[in-house]
C-alpha cells in the first residue's frame, strides 16, 4: 500500500468518525438538559465542521480549505466565549434577585 492510498483511507475512516460525533452530538444538542449542554452541543458542531474541512482540504489537495477551517474555528470559539458571557450574566442576575434585597 502506497503512501497515497494510506492517507486516502484514514481520510475516509475520519470522516465516517466525524459523521459518528456529528450523530451523537446533535442527540446532545436535542436532549441536552439545560442551556450550557446545547452550548457546548453547538461548539463541538462547529469544531467538527472545521475537522470535515480539514479531512476535505487533506483529500481534495487544496490548502484554501485549510484557511475555512481556521476561520470557522475562530469564529465558533468567539460565539462560545460570547455564550459563556451571556450565562454568567444571566446566573448572576437570577441570584440578585434571589437575595432577598428590599
Amino acid at each position: 500500500m502506497s503512501g497515497a492510498v494510506a492517507l486516502q483511507v484514514a481520510s475516509l475512516v475520519a470522516i465516517g468518525l466525524l459523521v459518528v460525533a456529528l450523530f451523537l452530538t446533535v442527540i446532545r444538542l436535542i436532549r441536552g438538559p439545560n442551556l450550557g449542554d446545547r452550548i457546548l452541543a453547538l461548539d463541538l458542531i462547529t469544531v467538527l465542521g472545521a475537522g470535515f474541512i480539514g479531512t476535505i482540504a487533506v483529500l481534495t489537495g487544496f490548502s484554501l480549505y485549510i484557511d475555512i477551517a481556521i476561520a470557522l474555528a475562530l469564529v465558533s470559539f468567539l460565539s462560545t466565549v460570547a455564550l459563556a458571557r451571556y450565562l454568567f450574566l444571566r446566573a448572576s442576575r437570577k441570584q440578585q434577585g434571589e437575595g432577598g434585597a428590599p
